[in-house]
């Protein structure tokens, strides 16, 4: 898809949220929206001159409980590119234990008057929580295996430019689902543009209640990838690899991992991707991930501009 020239907020409807913490909470035309400002914001991070002027005043604070180097950079970049002075905080589990609540947390940071809050929280529903508590707009950058919003937004970008649209398509999140807040938010925001969802994972790490936001579940992965137009594979977290829930990371990548012989089973030209960070030869070959059908560095790319784009609908001064 050819670039287009970035448009002010002002060429755009009002975005009516005040925060972004779960893609359940957005409509239709409010994903749509936040998807074609990303758009404009790719030839911003290509051109030689990489900034615009949109958040010049504003303050981001960025509020990692959890170490997270790809989406706290992203987020810090996307906010520097667009004017505002970022700050970043990485908050050790040793100053939670010395008696700082969250509550408190958020309100040292209310009274230093950010204009947005970026949380990573390994507890569901902390962002959630925090929001209620500060005067600023609060981005949800993961909390726990709730969601990860701006993971499902950057991922939906990536596939519509590279197929030239995403209703009406079949798309195989594979892996660990139980445990994945891409998953979930993936789910939601494909099943909001009407797109054919299959979850792919063995039956353990499959959730009680999928069915009601997959479209498909497979556990057989041959079977569930015939036909597909994305294969989007999901990192295994070294503890479910321990043989509680797996009985050997050889075994998972023997009937999980994607490799040459099982992507034959989708479309000629179905694109790979994955949030990242990958584990290479457990849940993707190597010769798969560095493929001419992965996207997995465009993932990164759109990963900056869904974020500029967020930061841009929160705080361009046109919420109601």
């Amino acid at each position: 898809m050819a670039d287009t020239p970035a448009r002010t907020s002002g060429d755009f409807p009002p975005f009516r949220q005040r925060h972004l913490i779960s893609i359940a909470d957005l409509k239709q035309h409010e994903i749509i929206d936040l998807l074609d400002r990303a758009e404009r914001m790719v030839p911003v991070s290509r051109q030689e001159r990489k900034s615009l002027p949109t958040l010049s005043g504003k303050t981001q604070i960025n509020l990692f409980f959890e170490p997270s180097t790809r989406t706290q950079s992203s987020f810090e970049i996307a906010g520097k590119r667009l004017g505002a002075l970022v700050v970043n905080m990485s908050v050790k589990t040793s100053s939670v234990s010395k008696g700082e609540t969250l509550v408190d947390t958020a309100a040292t940071l209310n009274a230093m008057r950010p204009d947005v809050l970026v949380v990573r929280h390994g507890a569901a529903g902390a962002v959630e929580l925090l929001s209620q508590k500060v005067g600023c707009s609060v981005v949800n950058a993961g909390d726990g295996a709730h969601e990860h919003p701006t993971q499902a937004l950057l991922d939906a970008l990536t596939i519509r430019r590279h197929k030239g649209r995403i209703s009406g398509l079949t798309v195989a999140i594979c892996g660990d689902i139980a445990n994945s807040r891409v998953a979930r938010s993936n789910l939601l925001l494909l099943g909001a543009l009407h797109v054919r969802t299959r979850v792919i994972a063995p039956r353990n790490l499959l959730p009680a209640g999928i069915e009601h936001l997959a479209t498909e579940v497979f556990t057989d992965m041959e079977e569930g990838l015939k036909g597909v137009d994305v294969v989007m594979m999901l990192r295994l977290q070294h503890e479910r690899a321990s043989g509680k829930m797996i009985p050997s990371v050889r075994e998972y990548y023997r009937f999980y991992g994607l490799d040459a012989e099982k992507l034959a089973f989708a479309n000629p030209d179905a694109i790979v991707m994955h949030p990242g960070p990958m584990n290479r030869g457990v849940e993707i070959d190597p010769a798969i991930a560095d493929g001419a059908r992965s996207v997995i560095t465009d993932q990164v790319e759109m990963g900056v501009a869904v974020r500029m784009a967020v930061l841009d609908a929160l705080l361009s001064g046109d919420q109601a």
